[in-house]
């Protein structure tokens, strides 16, 4: 029977309930909070939003103007995470599914994930409001921002002579950094949701940094998410300063070796699997050999098969997070309530960037405002090696325009390398073909005069200016990658990882420290998903606004 709202609140108590619906008190009654499914009689009374009961423990239902599917006006349960717009009420199928809370690192909440990005972007403030919204906030820990005695802004200033002992100090600015955003991110969550650190396994002193600022912040932080690389130890660390673990993988086959070699031993601590789709995600994607950059898959088989590999594993029904392309939930109801999929929470990068609580800067608000289809460039320039999509602006470019600029050469004449180049002050002769010496002459009367080695024997011609620059950031590095193809540092005995020092490439530090404290967006690396363009039609985003975590939260909750 439909939901009267026009009775009193004292007429639905335990014994008029079931004399109005026919049924006794240990059978199923509906849940009129408006979610799927059914349950029993005493949690059905001792959770309903309609009662009063319900709202002086988890505040008022909201009234809220809906747009596009859900039009009219609705009432929105904080405590049920779902949505009763006037077509349900009236018995009327709902266009949005109703999204329930999940248990997620030992809290039932809101199955709604701030995404972890780089150096400073996913910060306390950003973090700890997604949480009080009643979702998982996500700090970054990769070389966060720290503050002193005042609350100022510590500038992070490398003293060592040599890469590793920079690489030390780099480690202890990482976790103070950590620790700083953790405390941050529990303040402004007041205990609402739930607190994430998203660490790169890649990234230079990667278990150093983990382990102090679990330490550090033991009690703030309830998760750690995990990926760029094969994470196999962050569930024994987890594990060991009790707290859940969430590695990140773009496929079922990674997941499988996880498991077998080491997330098996400590199952319960997995709190889910973070499932980023290397097509349309930001950041670094999980691109493997086998998988073609320019022919994308649907994310829901791939799920699927994620799902069904935990299933055979023996791995607990734990939730995995849909990342990447996630804008409005509307595009997704084939992932809400699927048994194929068990669980589902969805991870939201990109759409936070512009909420009010991220530190970003005006410059990178109006860059992302102004975004076209096509305008982020999913590439394999990063040092890490792995493929990462970023906004295509001249930073990008001009690495594009390093590698157009690339011939094959040889040190001795082999083959049709037979033309000789003299290089360097000392004219020293290369060899290349006749083609490429004529297109190397040509490019050197245009002003590209230094030309400069790659691991894979080719040459790169580039101004003198960049080729200083180029060097001094080489000389620079201080080991923020277990192992960088852009300086050849490795994080072991050696510290080289044996190659050449790649000039097609960047030092990924310097960038992302400078665009993530006001730097340029045209010069700097600007990392974006794939669906960032979608800004300038979003119009919850009309003519420049900027909610705030907690109304973009409400507003994912309608499916827009």
């Amino acid at each position: 029977m439909p939901w009267p709202p026009h009775k009193p609140y004292r007429f639905w108590n335990r014994r008029a309930w079931p004399a109005l619906c026919g049924r006794s008190m240990n059978r199923p009654a509906p849940w009129p909070c408006g979610t799927r499914g059914q349950m029993p009689l005493s949690r059905t009374v001792r959770r309903c939003c309609w009662t009063r009961r319900h709202e002086r423990r988890h505040g008022p239902r909201k009234r809220v103007q809906t747009e596009g599917p859900l039009e009219g006006i609705g009432w929105f349960c904080p405590f049920a995470g779902s949505f009763r717009d006037k077509k349900s009420q009236t018995g009327g199928k709902a266009p949005v599914k109703n999204i329930d809370p999940l248990m997620i690192s030992g809290k039932e909440v809101l199955p709604l994930v701030e995404g972890g990005k780089g150096i400073s972007v996913s910060s306390g403030a950003s973090s700890g409001a997604w949480a009080a919204a009643g979702g998982v906030g996500t700090i970054s820990g990769v070389n966060a921002d720290f503050y002193d005695e005042t609350g100022a802004l510590v500038h992070q200033e490398y003293k060592g002579t040599t890469r590793r002992a920079r690489q030390q100090e780099l480690i202890a600015f990482g976790i103070q950094g950590a620790i700083a955003q953790a405390r941050k991110a529990h303040d402004v969550a007041g205990g609402r949701g739930r607190l994430h650190m998203n660490v790169l396994w890649e990234m230079g002193g990667a278990e150093s940094v983990l382990e102090g600022a679990l330490e550090g912040a033991k009690g703030l932080i309830h998760g750690v998410t995990c990926g760029a690389g094969m994470p196999y130890r962050v569930a024994e660390i987890a594990a060991r300063h009790g707290v859940y673990y969430y590695p990140i993988v773009s496929s079922a086959r990674a997941f499988k070796a996880l498991w077998k070699r080491s997330y098996s031993k400590f199952a319960e601590w997995l709190g889910g699997v973070v499932y980023e789709d290397p097509w349309l995600a930001g950041g670094h994607n999980g691109l493997s050999n086998s998988e073609d950059p320019a022919q994308p898959q649907a994310p829901l088989p791939r799920v699927a098969e994620l799902r069904a590999a935990m299933r055979e594993l023996g791995a607990p029904e734990r939730p995995i997070f849909m990342a990447g392309g996630v804008w409005y939930l509307r595009e997704w109801q084939d992932f809400i309530g699927n048994p194929d999929l068990g669980p589902v929470a969805f991870q939201f990068g990109t759409r936070p960037l512009l909420a009010a609580e991220s530190p970003v800067s005006q410059a990178w608000r109006e860059r992302l405002l102004g975004l076209k289809p096509g305008d982020v460039l999913l590439h394999r320039f990063s040092p890490t090696g792995f493929y990462s999509s970023a906004v295509h602006n001249a930073f990008i470019e001009d690495l594009v325009h390093r590698s157009e600029h690339q011939v094959a050469y040889a040190s001795a004449p082999e083959g049709d390398k037979s033309e000789a180049l003299a290089l360097g002050p000392r004219g020293r002769p290369v060899y290349m073909s006749a083609e490429d010496l004529a297109r190397a002459q040509a490019w050197m009367a245009e002003g590209l005069s230094e030309a400069l080695r790659t691991p894979d024997n080719t040459l790169v011609f580039v101004t003198p200016e960049k080729s200083r620059e180029i060097r001094d950031d080489q000389n620079s590095c201080m080991g923020c990658l277990s192992g960088c193809g852009f300086s050849n540092w490795a994080q072991n005995e050696e510290g080289t990882t044996g190659k050449r020092a790649d000039p097609r490439s960047f030092c990924i530090q310097k960038t992302l420290q400078a665009i993530a404290h006001g730097g340029s967006v045209e010069h700097n690396l600007m990392f974006a998903g794939h669906n960032a363009y979608r800004f300038a039609t979003d119009p919850f985003f009309a003519e420049g606004r900027i909610p705030t975590m907690k109304e973009l939260v409400d507003r994912i909750l309608t499916g827009d």
